[in-house]
């Protein structure tokens, strides 16, 4: 019963946390189709903070539903509880003081204000990688486009379920006319003033 869960009252706060890394932590998330290169930029944005010495981890398919989310599918309710645990797991992330990348399709709006809800407005930063759904699928680096046409994949976004684009991302990545050094270059000068602690944190 959730009334008999009783919080204990840790002495090392989030503030302390990010005291000790001297940077925040905050949540950047990628969404986008399936082939957009999601997790290609988050990977070498990743590096870049990396090599300035920002304490950050990624979160992806690979790492979630192979372990976590194993339980769910790619229904639509599914998604959305694939999001929202998503979503916890990052808060946690941020309340430990560590820059969390996340790189999901994420295709419904309403799931993606939910993760604004739930790690609050100033620990969101929103990246739409925006990949036509021809480019994702002339790339099919995973296969998963020719799966999905053949109909071995149901629900596959893009072909057979819908993507709600974002109307006003943080950041939008236009892969088709940019390098992924370029994208990840963008990405990086937009957050590094949300790195910086204020003085009287």
């Amino acid at each position: 019963m959730k009334e008999n869960i009783i919080p204990h009252d840790y002495q090392i706060s989030r503030k302390d946390r990010q005291s000790n890394n001297q940077h925040n932590s905050f949540l950047i998330w990628f969404t986008g189709l399936s082939g957009s290169g999601k997790s290609t930029i988050a990977n070498v944005v990743e590096q870049k903070l990396f090599e300035i010495g920002i304490k950050t981890y990624t979160l992806d398919g690979d790492n979630i539903r192979k372990g976590i989310n194993n339980d769910l599918t790619f229904a639509p309710e599914d998604r959305t509880e694939n999001i929202r645990r998503i979503a916890e797991i990052s808060n946690l992330m941020i309340d430990a003081g560590v820059v969390t990348l996340a790189a999901f399709v994420s295709p419904y709006k309403k799931d993606r204000l939910n993760i604004k809800s739930i790690v609050k407005d100033d620990n969101f930063v929103e990246i739409y990688v925006n990949t036509s759904v021809e480019e994702c699928e002339r790339r099919d680096t995973k296969g998963l486009y020719k799966k999905a046409r053949a109909g071995e994949i149901k629900n596959m976004t893009g072909i057979s379920a819908p993507y709600e684009a974002p109307e006003n991302p943080n950041v939008e990545i236009k892969t088709e006319g940019v390098s992924v050094e370029d994208a990840a270059n963008k990405i990086v000068e937009y957050i590094l003033p949300k790195l910086k602690l204020l003085s009287n944190e």
